[in-house]
């Protein structure tokens, strides 16, 4: 499984949707993801992709990790990733 996939694989848990229902465009918002459902996103993707995302609950906006939506979500990922390698 690729990173797009894992990565929609989290948010589609989260979402309490399948992972079909979950497109690229989509915001975190438009899948009913809370504050508590981000939090619980960025964890589960620290553990399965062994990376660090920089992300603050309190100033999402101010941290350089966009959650504005899935498309973001998965190239912050794939950065990190190229960064650790």
């Amino acid at each position: 499984m690729d990173i797009k996939d894992q990565v929609i694989s989290i948010i589609a848990d989260q979402a309490f949707l399948t992972p079909s229902d979950v497109s690229m465009s989509s915001t975190l918002d438009s899948l009913g993801i809370d504050s508590m459902g981000i939090v619980e996103s960025i964890f589960a993707i620290e553990e399965t992709f062994d990376v660090s995302v920089p992300f603050n609950a309190n100033q999402p906006d101010a941290t350089g990790f966009d959650i504005s939506s899935v498309a973001s979500i998965v190239a912050g990922v794939e950065r990190l990733r190229a960064e650790q390698a």
